[in-house]
């Protein structure tokens, strides 16, 4: 059995195990892909601009020729503070069977990317025509249609009821005459369309120009369930096909879903392309819808990652969150047990290998998915009443529950975007039309690589809500202090905690397959270098570091979309590990400024080991904390054994050690991770002075790192080389 056939299989039985125990966990993402050899605006902060939008219609319509059947909906995408106008939002359409819903014109966007749609020339609508010809068809269904007096020669618009008891409203209604939907902003409260509220629809017919040629175009209303919604878009492709519509682009609003259609959308943000895919019913059917969009995304040069000139991997600039939920929100695992959620809460507060090995850049109490015990003493002491309280309730809601966790999971100002676990949808009144849909979104995500990863991933996660959806301890949440920001910094100690949620599972009757393991505990790309010495080796690891955020008077923060940090600390972790048949001892020393580093003596898969972390300045930012501090690279780590008559000198460079510019790029992963090991360099030296060794309190010395930015008179080459 190949490699990629192993994986399948694992995620088929993962599948197999949850619908054993009668669960229907949906699972959804949002994968961002970059064109990570761009320099451009909006391939680096930019939500908007460039070639983002043409590239974005392509891979649609790759996406279009894998999942066939569909319609191409152009509906309002979102607006975020400081934008004018939403963002644009492109989307598939289509039943869950692949069953055909729409046999109507093309969207102009399928013409440039499938050679078997015929190109005519395209030519100007007759609106009257198209107008007269789709309220006969909607007639037909027994929709009472009205034409609408409209000003000049632009458009129509057509007014049509589903129900004859409705009052048709006043023709000065200023709601007749709106705006279209995708220039008008979009309010605070969220999007609502108050004439379908009302049980009125309008559809506005125009025409819309899109590579010279003239294209029909539809805006459709807010349609709140599937059933009318198809009558509308039949009614629609019979119209347009009778009116002789070469083409015909469908706007507006988002259409209804429902557990038998699904809806997945291609939207712009900052630096990124991102794909919201429908949901998946098991994980089975989330590999093959990842494996579709990473390929259509591949197709047009898209990555899901940024290689950076000196070898360092970073995600693709946006996050890779994923979601899970049920086939409809009564359905929802976490409805059906509603004390699922807090079981949740306390199970990743104990487990920080969920919050922090597969996350992004930008963790901790400022970051981007902020866990619910990082925002200070006084709120986790809150957070241990809510918890305890919704344990104690008999007759536990989803308002309840949502109304007693929403102020926990959150960041620090309120904003559940922010939050390891985005419970905005689960239950939310404040959210009009989208916010009580059962859905917990799970935010401390990077994006994956491969498809393969993302589903691995999905796998845990599902893995673990099964888990605890059956299991009613109530372990209490451990109040971890500067521990959690120190040990969990490392990933040798993040990869044990995950050891122990695996171990969980499998208790449980849960254990995920030997594929998927192996795909989790991949880490390559936090690989820095190796350093080969007499007896053992040197592994160093990019650790996480946890940036703060700035707040003085020039920092976006204070009136703009994006936020300013200081990430001008660096932290790597070190580990020696004993070469096959010697044996670890404590002779080896790693100095480093002249700190023998206290090395932590650990133990895993591999058998004995020693771990600990080093802290440091890698730049001076041009605004951020410390301004007196200089930067701390490259850094030396002199390593001593009293068997050797020398001293080995790792000097560990942030950029190439040579003063010559990078010709470009990495060409790919292979080349980068070249980059990162010419960035350790090995020199055997006369043994160094023991005087030189510290004697005393150590300032920046803690139990698993030292913090180099502590450490008084630290002497400096000319070069700005950290002596050791």
């Amino acid at each position: 059995m190949s490699t990629t056939d192993g994986f399948a299989a694992a995620v088929r039985d993962h599948d197999e195990r949850i619908a054993a125990m009668g669960l229907a966990i949906w699972v959804g993402s949002e994968p961002t892909f970059t064109d990570r050899t761009a320099h451009s605006p909006e391939w680096l902060s930019q939500a908007l601009g460039g070639d983002k939008e043409r590239r974005a219609k392509a891979l649609l319509g790759g996406l279009c020729r894998r999942r066939s059947g569909g319609v191409v909906l152009r509906s309002v995408g979102r607006q975020y503070p400081g934008e004018e106008q939403p963002r644009w939002n492109l989307g598939l359409y289509r039943r869950r069977d692949g069953a055909p819903i729409w046999h109507g014109p093309p969207d102009p966007l399928l013409l440039a990317t499938d050679q078997t749609i015929p190109s005519g020339p395209g030519d100007v609508v007759d609106l009257d025509g198209w107008a007269t010809t789709l309220a006969a068809e909607l007639a037909a269904r027994s929709l009472l249609v009205t034409p609408l007096a409209t000003a000049g020669t632009r458009e129509r618009r057509l007014l049509m009821r589903a129900d004859a008891a409705l009052a048709f409203p006043d023709a000065e209604d200023p709601r007749l005459h709106r705006a279209s939907v995708h220039a008008r902003a979009t309010p605070p409260s969220g999007l609502r369309d108050e004439l379908a509220e009302a049980g009125c629809y309008l559809f506005i017919l125009g025409h819309q120009e899109v590579d010279g040629r003239p294209t029909a175009r539809i805006e459709l209303p807010l349609f709140a369930g599937v059933g009318l919604f198809l009558a509308v878009l039949e009614s629609v492709a019979q119209a347009s096909l009778a009116s002789h519509v070469a083409t015909l682009i469908l706007a507006g609003y988002s259409p209804p879903v429902d557990a038998t259609f699904e809806w997945t959308t291609v939207t712009p943000d900052p630096a990124v392309i991102e794909i919201n895919t429908a949901p998946s019913v098991d994980a089975a059917d989330f590999l093959v819808r990842s494996r579709e969009i990473h390929a259509a995304a591949a197709e047009q040069g898209l990555a899901p990652y940024r290689l950076y000139f000196n070898g360092a991997v970073a995600d693709s600039g946006g996050g890779g969150q994923i979601t899970l939920g049920g086939p409809s929100p009564a359905a929802s695992p976490f409805l059906q047990e509603l004390r699922l959620l807090s079981r949740l809460v306390r199970f990743f507060n104990r487990h920080p290998a969920l919050s922090y090995l597969y996350s992004h850049d930008f963790v901790g109490s400022s970051g981007q998915s902020v866990r619910a015990d990082e925002r200070g003493g006084d709120a986790f002491d809150e957070l241990c009443l809510a918890v305890d309280l919704l344990e104690r309730e008999h007759e536990l809601s989803p308002e309840l529950l949502w109304h007693s966790l929403a102020s926990f999971l959150c960041d620090a100002t309120g904003n559940s975007h922010r939050s390891e676990m985005n419970i905005e949808k689960l239950w939310n009144p404040f959210l009009a039309g989208r916010g009580k849909q059962g859905l917990v979104e799970f935010r401390a995500l990077r994006m994956q690589h491969t498809p393969e990863r993302a589903t691995a991933l999905a796998c845990l996660l599902r893995a673990v809500t099964a888990m605890l959806a059956r299991d009613s301890s109530t372990l209490p949440l451990i109040d971890w202090g500067r521990e959690l920001h120190a040990r969990f910094a490392l990933p040798f100690y993040l990869e044990q905690d995950l050891d122990q949620v695996l171990q969980a599972l499998a208790a449980a009757g849960l254990e995920l397959g030997e594929a998927i393991r192996a795909v989790l505990l991949r880490d390559e790309f936090r690989c820095w270098g190796q350093v080969p010495l007499p007896g053992c080796t040197l592994e160093i690891r990019r650790a996480l570091e946890f940036w703060p955020l700035l707040g003085d008077s020039a920092s976006p923060e204070q009136g703009g979309t994006s936020r300013l940090v200081d990430a001008s600390t660096a932290r790597v972790e070190l580990r020696l590990r004993p070469v096959e048949g010697n044996d670890l001892e404590d002779a080896w020393q790693i100095v480093v400024a002249g700190v023998t580093l206290p090395m932590r003596h650990e133990h895993d898969t591999r058998g004995p080991l020693r771990v600990f972390g080093l802290r440091y300045r890698s730049f001076v930012p041009s605004w951020g904390l410390h301004p007196a501090l200089r930067a701390q690279v490259p850094v030396r780590l002199r390593l001593r054994h009293p068997g050797q008559a020398a001293d080995h000198v790792v000097t560990l460079h942030e950029w190439r050690p040579d003063p010559i510019a990078y010709a470009g790029l990495p060409e790919d992963l292979a080349a980068a991770s070249d980059r990162r090991a010419e960035r350790v360099r090995l020199e055997i030296l006369p043994r160094g002075p023991d005087d030189e060794l510290r004697c005393g309190p150590v300032p920046g010395l803690g139990p698993f790192c030292l913090d180099l930015r502590c450490l008084p008179s630290q002497r400096r080459s000319p070069a700005g080389t950290h002596e050791a």
